[in-house]
């Protein structure tokens, strides 16, 4: 039975954990991120990789940091068939990926060189893309820059958020990693160099990513808070406060007024944007509120913003 070392910490990794153990492979240990505070009541919270191999029996490690931990010795010395990761969250040291005696794997949300790095999901909707997939990939020290094993591409829908998506991604990315290791394990070499020439960084989505300003379109506005939907969410600065939107629409109708202010505040509550454009907003978050939908909004707050007024500040 070949054996596995698994590494991963989101939902993103569960489908993939679930299904490699359901099929003929021994998982040997499963590494993930440790244990978080989560929410006003800091309570804290297991991540959806080690609630799945709890439930599964299967030994986990939670070092702060794999690379300076007494746990990567022990993964070293299991001298497991495969290391397989699925958006774990640091690093992998050489000497865990070099332990592997078939391969090193990396099952990647992305169609790689495009998009190496920890948020190739939001990249691929903020910047308004039609296609992004999965790789899965050889591990090497450099971020993302392994030979590709397998790519697997999908269409991105008008009304996908990283939320959708990332479930999209990841049962892809779980039927591409069952179908592609026994190719794998028979033959470890049967890879392709990445095209350095095309490739594209998705790094960590700073604070200020999540600021809509108004110097975008409507359709960069809508591609942003997509992007940013579920976590950590995308906002305006109403009243120099952050007002989240969680969905929107990009409106057919154009508008004279600069960007910033109110067209629409009956049926719709709409904003205008760069290039004359218009942005329907559909579910909000006032500050100190919780999400609403925006009928719910207009019949309480949103009365007082009238038409042709700037509310929003930058």
């Amino acid at each position: 039975m070949t054996s596995i070392i698994f590494l991963g910490t989101p939902n993103f990794a569960v489908p993939i954990l679930k299904a490699l153990s359901d099929s003929n492979y021994e998982i040997k240990a499963v590494v993930t991120q440790p244990d978080k505070k989560v929410g006003r009541k800091q309570k804290l919270t297991q991540s959806p990789v080690k609630e799945l191999a709890e439930k599964l029996n299967l030994p986990v490690f939670q070092p702060a940091k794999l690379s300076k931990s007494d746990e990567l010795n022990q993964l070293v010395e299991m001298h497991a068939d495969l290391v397989i990761t699925a958006a774990y969250g640091q690093f992998l040291p050489t000497k865990l990926l070099q332990s592997a005696k078939i391969a090193a794997v990396n099952v990647h949300g992305s169609l790689l060189p495009k998009y190496r790095g920890g948020a190739p999901i939001q990249y691929a909707l903020i910047n308004g893309d039609q296609k992004t997939g999965v790789t899965i990939m050889e591990m090497v020290k450099q971020m993302d820059a392994g030979d590709i094993y397998a790519q697997e591409a999908i269409a991105i829908d008008e009304n996908d958020t990283a939320g959708t998506l990332f479930e999209k991604l990841s049962l892809l990315g779980r039927d591409l990693l069952l179908k592609t290791l026994p190719q794998i394990i028979a033959n470890p070499e049967n890879k392709k160099a990445q095209d350095t020439s095309k490739v594209v960084f998705s790094p960590n989505i700073s604070k200020k990513q999540e600021q809509i300003t108004l110097n975008m379109t409507a359709a960069a506005a809508n591609n942003l808070i997509r992007g940013l939907n579920p976590d950590p969410g995308a906002y305006l600065l109403v009243d120099n406060k952050r007002f989240k939107i969680w969905q929107a629409q990009v409106a057919q109708d154009k508008t004279a007024l600069p960007a910033g202010c109110v067209v629409a505040n009956k049926d719709r509550f709409a904003i205008s944007f760069a290039d004359n454009t218009v942005l329907n907003l559909i579910e909000v978050q006032p500050a100190g509120k919780n999400k609403m939908a925006i009928k719910s909004f207009l019949n309480g707050q949103g009365q007082k913003f009238k038409i042709g007024e700037k509310i929003v500040d930058s």
